[in-house]
Protein backbone atom coordinates (compact mmCIF):
# COMPACT_ATOMS: atom_id res chain seq x y z
CA UNK A 1 0.00 0.00 0.00
CA UNK A 2 1.52 3.37 -1.02
CA UNK A 3 1.34 5.08 2.35
CA UNK A 4 3.74 5.53 5.26
CA UNK A 5 3.11 3.38 8.33
CA UNK A 6 3.18 6.04 11.02
CA UNK A 7 3.77 5.24 14.67
CA UNK A 8 1.54 8.15 15.74
CA UNK A 9 -2.05 8.26 14.53
CA UNK A 10 -3.31 11.52 13.06
CA UNK A 11 -5.93 13.08 15.32
CA UNK A 12 -7.29 15.62 12.84
CA UNK A 13 -9.56 15.72 9.79
CA UNK A 14 -8.62 17.22 6.43
CA UNK A 15 -9.79 18.37 3.05
CA UNK A 16 -7.97 16.70 0.14
CA UNK A 17 -6.64 18.15 -3.11
CA UNK A 18 -3.65 20.34 -3.96
CA UNK A 19 -4.59 23.87 -4.97
CA UNK A 20 -8.33 23.22 -4.74
CA UNK A 21 -10.85 25.82 -3.59
CA UNK A 22 -12.45 24.77 -0.31
CA UNK A 23 -14.98 26.10 2.12
CA UNK A 24 -14.87 25.00 5.75
CA UNK A 25 -17.03 25.74 8.78
CA UNK A 26 -16.44 24.93 12.44
CA UNK A 27 -20.00 26.11 13.08
CA UNK A 28 -22.61 25.43 10.45
CA UNK A 29 -23.73 28.70 8.89
CA UNK A 30 -20.54 30.63 9.69
CA UNK A 31 -19.92 31.31 5.99
CA UNK A 32 -22.14 33.87 4.26
CA UNK A 33 -23.93 32.66 1.16
CA UNK A 34 -23.01 34.39 -2.09
CA UNK A 35 -21.43 37.56 -0.72
CA UNK A 36 -17.94 37.59 0.80
CA UNK A 37 -18.39 40.63 3.01
CA UNK A 38 -22.03 41.13 3.94
CA UNK A 39 -22.97 44.13 6.06
CA UNK A 40 -23.30 41.86 9.08
CA UNK A 41 -21.53 38.48 8.73
CA UNK A 42 -23.10 35.47 10.49
CA UNK A 43 -22.80 35.23 14.29
CA UNK A 44 -21.22 38.69 14.55
CA UNK A 45 -17.94 37.54 12.98
CA UNK A 46 -15.51 39.81 11.17
CA UNK A 47 -14.79 39.17 7.49
CA UNK A 48 -11.08 39.32 6.58
CA UNK A 49 -9.52 38.77 3.17
CA UNK A 50 -6.19 36.95 3.29
CA UNK A 51 -4.28 37.33 0.00
CA UNK A 52 -1.22 35.30 -0.95
CA UNK A 53 -0.85 36.95 -4.36
CA UNK A 54 -1.63 40.33 -5.88
CA UNK A 55 -5.32 41.05 -6.40
CA UNK A 56 -4.82 41.08 -10.18
CA UNK A 57 -2.75 37.89 -10.44
CA UNK A 58 -4.13 35.59 -13.17
CA UNK A 59 -6.86 33.23 -12.05
CA UNK A 60 -4.56 30.25 -12.64
CA UNK A 61 -2.28 31.30 -9.76
CA UNK A 62 -4.39 33.74 -7.75
CA UNK A 63 -4.33 32.69 -4.10
CA UNK A 64 -6.71 34.11 -1.50
CA UNK A 65 -8.90 32.97 1.38
CA UNK A 66 -11.77 34.71 3.14
CA UNK A 67 -11.65 34.29 6.93
CA UNK A 68 -14.61 34.76 9.24
CA UNK A 69 -13.25 35.31 12.69
CA UNK A 70 -13.97 36.66 16.16
CA UNK A 71 -11.53 39.59 15.79
CA UNK A 72 -9.46 40.66 12.78
CA UNK A 73 -5.69 40.18 12.57
CA UNK A 74 -5.21 43.96 12.62
CA UNK A 75 -6.29 44.11 16.28
CA UNK A 76 -2.95 44.22 18.15
CA UNK A 77 -0.50 46.64 19.71
CA UNK A 78 2.48 47.89 17.64
CA UNK A 79 5.26 45.42 16.82
CA UNK A 80 8.58 45.84 18.61
CA UNK A 81 11.95 44.31 17.66
CA UNK A 82 12.51 40.92 19.29
CA UNK A 83 16.29 41.06 19.38
CA UNK A 84 16.78 37.81 21.29
CA UNK A 85 15.92 35.94 18.09
CA UNK A 86 18.23 36.78 15.20
CA UNK A 87 19.50 33.48 13.86
CA UNK A 88 17.55 33.82 10.62
CA UNK A 89 18.79 37.24 9.49
CA UNK A 90 19.62 37.32 5.80
CA UNK A 91 22.03 40.21 6.45
CA UNK A 92 24.48 38.21 8.53
CA UNK A 93 27.87 37.35 7.08
CA UNK A 94 27.70 34.59 4.48
CA UNK A 95 30.38 32.67 2.61
CA UNK A 96 30.03 31.93 -1.10
CA UNK A 97 32.40 29.03 -1.67
CA UNK A 98 32.54 26.44 -4.47
CA UNK A 99 33.56 23.54 -2.21
CA UNK A 100 31.32 20.56 -1.69
CA UNK A 101 30.00 20.54 1.88
CA UNK A 102 28.53 17.86 4.09
CA UNK A 103 27.25 18.11 7.64
CA UNK A 104 27.09 15.46 10.35
CA UNK A 105 23.67 15.04 12.01
CA UNK A 106 22.51 18.25 13.65
CA UNK A 107 22.03 18.08 17.40
CA UNK A 108 18.69 17.95 19.16
CA UNK A 109 18.08 20.85 21.54
CA UNK A 110 15.63 20.24 24.35
CA UNK A 111 15.98 23.76 25.77
CA UNK A 112 14.33 25.81 22.98
CA UNK A 113 10.93 26.06 21.31
CA UNK A 114 10.05 26.41 17.63
CA UNK A 115 10.85 30.10 17.18
CA UNK A 116 14.17 29.88 18.98
CA UNK A 117 15.20 26.72 17.13
CA UNK A 118 15.39 28.21 13.63
CA UNK A 119 18.95 28.49 12.30
CA UNK A 120 19.66 29.84 8.83
CA UNK A 121 22.25 27.60 7.13
CA UNK A 122 22.28 28.87 3.55
CA UNK A 123 20.64 31.74 1.70
CA UNK A 124 20.38 33.35 -1.72
CA UNK A 125 18.34 36.43 -2.42
CA UNK A 126 16.46 38.87 -0.25
CA UNK A 127 12.98 38.58 1.25
CA UNK A 128 12.45 42.37 1.07
CA UNK A 129 12.58 42.06 -2.72
CA UNK A 130 10.72 38.74 -2.69
CA UNK A 131 13.61 37.04 -4.43
CA UNK A 132 15.38 33.78 -3.66
CA UNK A 133 15.31 31.19 -0.89
CA UNK A 134 16.67 30.45 2.57
CA UNK A 135 17.44 27.04 4.09
CA UNK A 136 17.09 26.51 7.83
CA UNK A 137 17.66 23.74 10.34
CA UNK A 138 15.36 23.43 13.34
CA UNK A 139 15.74 21.39 16.52
CA UNK A 140 13.42 22.02 19.45
CA UNK A 141 12.44 20.30 22.68
CA UNK A 142 9.74 22.61 24.03
CA UNK A 143 6.27 23.59 22.90
CA UNK A 144 5.65 27.23 22.16
CA UNK A 145 4.04 29.04 25.06
CA UNK A 146 0.28 28.65 25.35
CA UNK A 147 -0.33 32.29 24.45
CA UNK A 148 2.17 32.64 21.62
CA UNK A 149 1.86 32.51 17.82
CA UNK A 150 4.41 32.75 15.01
CA UNK A 151 4.33 33.72 11.35
CA UNK A 152 6.73 34.66 8.57
CA UNK A 153 6.08 37.60 6.27
CA UNK A 154 9.15 36.61 4.28
CA UNK A 155 7.94 33.51 2.50
CA UNK A 156 6.42 30.04 2.49
CA UNK A 157 7.90 27.52 4.93
CA UNK A 158 8.41 24.08 3.35
CA UNK A 159 9.01 21.91 6.42
CA UNK A 160 10.68 18.49 6.13
CA UNK A 161 10.42 16.80 9.52
CA UNK A 162 13.16 14.29 10.35
CA UNK A 163 12.45 13.47 13.99
CA UNK A 164 9.49 13.80 16.35
CA UNK A 165 5.95 15.05 15.72
CA UNK A 166 4.76 18.60 15.04
CA UNK A 167 1.26 19.43 16.26
CA UNK A 168 0.54 22.72 14.48
CA UNK A 169 -2.42 24.93 15.26
CA UNK A 170 -2.95 27.45 12.45
CA UNK A 171 -5.55 30.09 11.77
CA UNK A 172 -6.97 27.81 9.08
CA UNK A 173 -7.08 24.66 11.23
CA UNK A 174 -4.88 22.01 12.81
CA UNK A 175 -2.21 19.82 11.19
CA UNK A 176 -0.24 16.89 12.60
CA UNK A 177 3.12 16.37 10.88
CA UNK A 178 5.18 13.19 11.30
CA UNK A 179 8.52 12.03 9.84
CA UNK A 180 8.10 11.25 6.14
CA UNK A 181 5.47 13.98 5.83
CA UNK A 182 6.17 17.47 4.52
CA UNK A 183 4.19 20.55 5.44
CA UNK A 184 3.92 23.94 3.72
CA UNK A 185 2.87 26.96 5.78
CA UNK A 186 2.34 29.91 3.45
CA UNK A 187 3.60 33.42 3.97
CA UNK A 188 1.67 35.23 6.70
CA UNK A 189 -0.21 32.28 8.21
CA UNK A 190 -0.14 32.48 12.00
CA UNK A 191 0.49 29.25 13.85
CA UNK A 192 1.63 27.65 17.08
CA UNK A 193 3.76 24.50 17.39
CA UNK A 194 3.10 22.02 20.21
CA UNK A 195 5.44 19.11 20.92
CA UNK A 196 3.19 16.41 22.39
CA UNK A 197 5.62 13.59 21.66
CA UNK A 198 9.00 15.02 22.62
CA UNK A 199 11.76 16.77 20.72
CA UNK A 200 11.73 17.52 16.99
CA UNK A 201 14.32 18.14 14.29
CA UNK A 202 14.24 18.82 10.58
CA UNK A 203 14.83 21.09 7.62
CA UNK A 204 13.04 24.14 6.20
CA UNK A 205 13.18 25.71 2.76
CA UNK A 206 11.75 29.22 2.93
CA UNK A 207 10.58 30.41 -0.47
CA UNK A 208 10.83 34.19 -0.71
CA UNK A 209 9.49 34.33 -4.25
CA UNK A 210 6.11 33.02 -5.41
CA UNK A 211 4.51 29.81 -4.17
CA UNK A 212 4.94 26.09 -4.69
CA UNK A 213 3.14 24.25 -7.47
CA UNK A 214 2.99 20.67 -8.65
CA UNK A 215 5.44 20.02 -11.50
CA UNK A 216 4.06 19.64 -15.00
CA UNK A 217 3.84 15.99 -16.01
CA UNK A 218 4.39 16.37 -19.75
CA UNK A 219 4.49 12.99 -21.52
CA UNK A 220 4.01 11.18 -18.19
CA UNK A 221 0.33 11.98 -18.64
CA UNK A 222 -2.39 12.97 -16.21
CA UNK A 223 -1.16 11.26 -13.04
CA UNK A 224 2.05 10.26 -11.30
CA UNK A 225 4.67 11.73 -8.98
CA UNK A 226 2.79 13.58 -6.19
CA UNK A 227 -0.89 13.19 -7.01
CA UNK A 228 -3.30 16.04 -6.35
CA UNK A 229 -5.67 14.05 -4.14
CA UNK A 230 -2.98 13.11 -1.62
CA UNK A 231 -2.38 16.63 -0.29
CA UNK A 232 -4.21 17.34 2.97
CA UNK A 233 -5.59 20.71 4.04
CA UNK A 234 -6.88 21.43 7.57
CA UNK A 235 -10.56 21.99 8.30
CA UNK A 236 -11.78 25.02 10.23
CA UNK A 237 -11.25 24.87 13.99
CA UNK A 238 -11.36 27.80 16.39
CA UNK A 239 -10.80 28.90 19.98
CA UNK A 240 -12.80 31.61 21.71
CA UNK A 241 -10.55 33.70 23.93
CA UNK A 242 -10.86 37.50 24.18
CA UNK A 243 -9.36 37.91 27.65
CA UNK A 244 -5.89 36.37 27.56
CA UNK A 245 -2.81 38.37 26.58
CA UNK A 246 -1.29 36.84 23.45
CA UNK A 247 2.05 37.47 21.79
CA UNK A 248 2.52 37.28 18.04
CA UNK A 249 6.11 36.80 16.84
CA UNK A 250 6.65 37.50 13.17
CA UNK A 251 9.69 37.05 10.96
CA UNK A 252 9.95 40.19 8.82
CA UNK A 253 12.84 40.63 6.39
CA UNK A 254 14.82 38.05 8.31
CA UNK A 255 14.42 39.74 11.70
CA UNK A 256 11.95 38.98 14.49
CA UNK A 257 9.30 41.33 15.85
CA UNK A 258 6.71 40.80 18.57
CA UNK A 259 3.27 42.31 19.19
CA UNK A 260 0.79 41.93 22.04
CA UNK A 261 -2.95 41.44 21.65
CA UNK A 262 -5.81 40.62 23.99
CA UNK A 263 -7.31 37.75 21.99
CA UNK A 264 -6.28 34.48 20.41
CA UNK A 265 -5.25 34.56 16.74
CA UNK A 266 -6.83 31.12 16.32
CA UNK A 267 -10.42 32.36 16.16
CA UNK A 268 -11.39 31.61 12.55
CA UNK A 269 -14.83 29.99 12.68
CA UNK A 270 -15.13 29.51 8.92
CA UNK A 271 -13.14 30.10 5.76
CA UNK A 272 -13.28 29.62 2.01
CA UNK A 273 -10.48 29.93 -0.52
CA UNK A 274 -7.29 28.40 -1.88
CA UNK A 275 -4.58 29.98 0.30
CA UNK A 276 -3.88 27.65 3.20
CA UNK A 277 -1.30 25.34 4.79
CA UNK A 278 -1.11 21.73 3.65
CA UNK A 279 0.80 18.51 4.20
CA UNK A 280 1.77 15.48 2.11
CA UNK A 281 2.89 11.94 2.92
CA UNK A 282 6.05 11.20 0.92
CA UNK A 283 5.17 7.50 1.14
CA UNK A 284 2.44 8.19 -1.43
CA UNK A 285 4.86 9.48 -4.06
CA UNK A 286 4.37 7.64 -7.35
CA UNK A 287 7.93 7.09 -8.57
CA UNK A 288 8.68 7.10 -12.29
CA UNK A 289 11.91 5.59 -13.64
CA UNK A 290 13.69 3.96 -16.55
CA UNK A 291 12.73 0.41 -17.55
CA UNK A 292 15.36 0.06 -20.27
CA UNK A 293 18.72 1.80 -19.77
CA UNK A 294 20.36 4.92 -18.31
CA UNK A 295 19.60 6.78 -15.11
CA UNK A 296 16.95 9.53 -15.50
CA UNK A 297 17.63 13.03 -14.24
CA UNK A 298 16.41 13.58 -10.65
CA UNK A 299 13.77 16.00 -11.96
CA UNK A 300 11.69 12.86 -12.51
CA UNK A 301 11.40 12.75 -8.71
CA UNK A 302 10.00 16.26 -8.16
CA UNK A 303 7.31 16.72 -5.52
CA UNK A 304 6.89 20.51 -5.58
CA UNK A 305 8.33 23.28 -7.72
CA UNK A 306 8.44 27.07 -7.56
CA UNK A 307 8.88 28.26 -11.14
CA UNK A 308 10.87 31.28 -12.20
CA UNK A 309 10.32 33.43 -15.29
CA UNK A 310 12.74 31.15 -17.17
CA UNK A 311 11.01 28.02 -18.41
CA UNK A 312 12.21 24.83 -16.73
CA UNK A 313 14.52 26.66 -14.31
CA UNK A 314 12.87 26.73 -10.90
CA UNK A 315 13.61 29.11 -8.07
CA UNK A 316 13.24 26.06 -5.87
CA UNK A 317 12.02 22.50 -6.01
CA UNK A 318 11.66 19.56 -3.66
CA UNK A 319 13.02 16.25 -4.96
CA UNK A 320 12.72 12.97 -3.07
CA UNK A 321 14.50 9.63 -3.32
CA UNK A 322 11.97 7.08 -2.05
CA UNK A 323 12.15 3.28 -2.09
CA UNK A 324 12.02 2.22 -5.75
CA UNK A 325 12.99 -0.50 -8.18
CA UNK A 326 16.05 -0.21 -10.42
CA UNK A 327 15.88 -2.44 -13.47
CA UNK A 328 18.04 -0.66 -16.06
CA UNK A 329 20.25 -2.95 -18.17
CA UNK A 330 23.98 -2.40 -18.70
CA UNK A 331 23.72 0.83 -16.70
CA UNK A 332 25.62 2.50 -13.89
CA UNK A 333 22.63 2.77 -11.57
CA UNK A 334 23.57 5.28 -8.85
CA UNK A 335 23.27 8.99 -9.69
CA UNK A 336 25.88 9.95 -12.25
CA UNK A 337 28.85 12.23 -11.73
CA UNK A 338 27.75 15.69 -12.74
CA UNK A 339 28.03 19.44 -12.45
CA UNK A 340 24.87 21.44 -12.37
CA UNK A 341 23.55 24.94 -13.06
CA UNK A 342 21.49 24.41 -9.89
CA UNK A 343 22.53 24.25 -6.24
CA UNK A 344 21.59 21.00 -4.47
CA UNK A 345 21.02 20.81 -0.72
CA UNK A 346 20.33 17.24 0.37
CA UNK A 347 19.00 15.84 3.63
CA UNK A 348 18.20 12.37 4.89
CA UNK A 349 15.03 11.66 6.86
CA UNK A 350 15.74 8.01 7.57
CA UNK A 351 17.70 5.00 6.34
CA UNK A 352 20.65 5.07 3.96
CA UNK A 353 21.02 6.93 0.68
CA UNK A 354 22.13 4.54 -2.04
CA UNK A 355 24.21 7.21 -3.78
CA UNK A 356 26.65 7.35 -0.87
CA UNK A 357 28.11 4.32 0.91
CA UNK A 358 28.71 6.12 4.19
CA UNK A 359 29.05 9.46 5.95
CA UNK A 360 25.63 10.78 4.89
CA UNK A 361 23.41 10.16 7.90
CA UNK A 362 19.81 10.91 8.95
CA UNK A 363 19.47 14.55 10.08
CA UNK A 364 22.74 15.37 8.30
CA UNK A 365 22.97 17.35 5.07
CA UNK A 366 25.11 18.17 2.06
CA UNK A 367 25.38 21.15 -0.28
CA UNK A 368 26.75 21.06 -3.79
CA UNK A 369 26.63 24.61 -5.02
CA UNK A 370 26.29 25.73 -8.63
CA UNK A 371 28.84 23.94 -10.85
CA UNK A 372 30.45 22.05 -7.96
CA UNK A 373 31.27 18.58 -9.23
CA UNK A 374 29.78 15.70 -7.27
CA UNK A 375 28.47 12.17 -7.57
CA UNK A 376 28.83 8.74 -5.97
CA UNK A 377 31.76 8.22 -3.65
CA UNK A 378 34.60 5.80 -4.35
CA UNK A 379 33.06 2.76 -2.65
CA UNK A 380 29.66 3.26 -4.28
CA UNK A 381 31.22 3.74 -7.72
CA UNK A 382 33.37 0.62 -7.41
CA UNK A 383 30.48 -1.53 -6.25
CA UNK A 384 28.04 -0.26 -8.91
CA UNK A 385 30.63 -0.71 -11.67
CA UNK A 386 31.36 -4.34 -10.82
CA UNK A 387 28.10 -5.80 -9.51
CA UNK A 388 25.98 -8.25 -11.46
CA UNK A 389 22.88 -6.41 -12.59
CA UNK A 390 19.42 -7.69 -11.79
CA UNK A 391 16.20 -5.99 -10.66
CA UNK A 392 16.80 -4.56 -7.21
CA UNK A 393 14.79 -2.39 -4.85
CA UNK A 394 16.83 0.43 -3.35
CA UNK A 395 16.02 2.76 -0.49
CA UNK A 396 13.98 0.30 1.58
CA UNK A 397 12.98 2.07 4.82
CA UNK A 398 14.81 5.14 3.55
CA UNK A 399 13.86 8.61 2.41
CA UNK A 400 16.34 11.19 1.17
CA UNK A 401 15.35 14.55 -0.29
CA UNK A 402 16.86 17.53 -2.07
CA UNK A 403 16.15 21.25 -2.03
CA UNK A 404 17.26 22.46 -5.44
CA UNK A 405 17.56 26.09 -6.50
CA UNK A 406 18.92 28.01 -9.46
CA UNK A 407 20.77 30.38 -7.11
CA UNK A 408 24.31 30.24 -5.74
CA UNK A 409 23.89 29.67 -2.02
CA UNK A 410 25.81 31.61 0.61
CA UNK A 411 26.63 29.71 3.82
CA UNK A 412 26.05 31.48 7.12
CA UNK A 413 28.62 31.66 9.89
CA UNK A 414 26.53 29.23 11.92
CA UNK A 415 26.22 26.84 8.99
CA UNK A 416 29.92 26.84 8.23
CA UNK A 417 31.43 27.10 11.73
CA UNK A 418 28.96 27.69 14.54
CA UNK A 419 27.12 24.39 14.29
CA UNK A 420 30.43 22.49 14.35
CA UNK A 421 29.02 19.83 12.01
CA UNK A 422 30.84 20.37 8.71
CA UNK A 423 32.82 17.27 7.73
CA UNK A 424 36.36 18.46 7.09
CA UNK A 425 37.32 15.38 5.06
CA UNK A 426 34.18 15.14 2.92
CA UNK A 427 35.89 15.51 -0.46
CA UNK A 428 38.89 13.46 0.62
CA UNK A 429 36.73 10.55 1.76
CA UNK A 430 34.39 10.75 -1.22
CA UNK A 431 36.38 11.47 -4.37
CA UNK A 432 40.10 12.01 -3.83
CA UNK A 433 40.60 8.24 -3.73
CA UNK A 434 39.20 7.81 -7.26
CA UNK A 435 41.94 6.63 -9.65
CA UNK A 436 42.16 6.46 -13.44
CA UNK A 437 40.54 3.44 -15.09
CA UNK A 438 41.36 4.56 -18.60
CA UNK A 439 43.13 1.96 -20.74
CA UNK A 440 44.09 3.44 -24.11
CA UNK A 441 44.11 1.05 -27.02
CA UNK A 442 47.48 -0.39 -27.94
Amino acid sequence: MPVTKFSVEDRYSYHHGFGSYFESEAIKGALPIGANQPQRPPFGLYAEKFSGTAFTAPRSNNLQTWLYRVLPAASHQPFEPYVSLSKTSVYQKTYHIPNQLRWDPFDLDNEVDWTDSLHLVAVAGEPALKQGVGIMIFAAGKSMRDNEAFSSADGDFLIVLQHGVLDIQTEIGRILVRPNEICVIPRGVRYRVTLRYGSVRGYILELYQGHFQLPELGPIGSQGLANVRDFQIPVAAYDYDVKTEWHHITKFNGEFFIATQNHTPFDVVGWHGNYYPYKYDLGRFNTIGSVSYDHPDPSILNVLVAPSDQDGTPIAELVVFPPRWLVMEDTFRPPQFHRNAMSEFMGLIQGNYHGKAGGFQPSGASLHNVMSGHGPDYDTHRKASDEELHPVKVGEDSMAFMFETCHIMGITEWGLNGCNKVQKDYTKNSWESLYPLFKPPV
